[in-house]
């Protein structure tokens, strides 16, 4: 299945005093494109769903994977599929790389509680059918590892 995706540019404020991405800015990107996602791919802004539906989306997991630096002025291409979409809560594959050359990628696991309670609530049917458009087909290949250079004796 396609993708979900958006392009960021890498502003100051994300950068480092070297002029990289400071890690815990990408949390705020990927946070803001999965607020994207829920507006634009799903039909369902988050506010929205808290809003009309006192329904709230935290984050339960994250697993991260910081592939290569980036630098101040790049542009990522942030993609975003959904791995699982269970009864109350659901599993995304989040990339994020430049000119086609992976920097980021992320296993995100959101929990749909309701606001009035703070317990797991069912995932509206709805977006679980919106969710499957942006279906993964497989788990991606780790990059494979550079051997180190030998050094002539």
């Amino acid at each position: 299945m396609s993708a979900f995706q958006r392009e960021v540019l890498v502003r100051f404020g994300h950068c480092d005093a070297a002029g990289w991405v400071f890690y815990p800015r990408y949390f705020e990107m990927i946070s803001d494109f999965v607020e994207d996602w829920f507006e634009d791919g799903l039909a369902a802004s988050a506010p929205g769903l808290f809003h009309h539906k006192q329904i709230l989306t935290p984050s339960v997991h994250f697993t991260v994977d910081f592939v290569k630096p980036t630098r101040y002025g790049d542009r990522l291409t942030f993609n975003l599929w959904t791995v699982k979409a269970g009864t109350t809560s659901c599993e995304l594959r989040i990339e994020a790389s430049h000119q086609g050359e992976l920097r980021m990628r992320a296993k995100q696991v959101l929990v749909f509680i309701s606001a009035a309670s703070a317990r797991a609530t069912p995932i509206p049917p709805e977006l679980i059918s919106r969710m499957h458009r942006f279906a993964a087909d497989a788990e991606p290949q780790p990059p494979p590892h550079k051997k180190p250079k030998s050094r002539p004796s």
